[in-house]
């Protein structure tokens, strides 16, 4: 398996840099695009292609779960983690039922986020073709 493709969704630049940073030195993990909000994350999704998606949850034009929930319409097999600021358990919830399969609070980025991805990645790995695999794993991931 070749690396894991990961595009970064988050409206404030400095922190879609320092996840790109975080993310730089981990082996196996690439970062193909970054995303000022929730209509270009699904749009660079379509036409990049990643593995996986970092959704933040409050960005303009289309906030996370909204973005979360068409890249899920769109079929192109493109997992998402959730960040947001706040832990509470009615995010997580919401980030579940819009399709995510992760769900990351920012304060848990440093050292969770690499595990956090290379988790779902091995989850949808083991999603069955045609996406009816049983998806009761999908979890707080951090």
């Amino acid at each position: 398996m070749g690396s894991i493709r990961v595009l970064i969704a988050d409206d404030h630049s400095l922190f879609a840099k320092t996840l790109e940073a975080l993310l730089a030195g981990a082996g196996g993990i690439e970062v193909v695009g970054t995303a000022a909000d929730g209509l270009e994350a699904v749009a660079l999704s379509a036409t990049l292609c990643p593995d996986i998606v970092l959704m933040d949850v409050e960005m303009p034009h289309l906030d996370g779960f909204a973005a979360t929930r068409r890249l899920c319409e769109l079929g192109l097999g493109t997992s998402v983690i959730v960040l947001t600021a706040s832990g509470d358990a009615e995010k997580s919830q919401l980030a579940s039922e819009a399709g995510a399969l992760g769900f990351l609070t920012k304060d848990r980025i440093g050292e969770a986020l690499v595990p956090a991805i290379l988790s779902v990645a091995g989850a949808s790995a083991r999603l069955s073709a045609d996406g009816s695999a049983d998806l009761a794993g999908r979890a707080r991931v951090g």
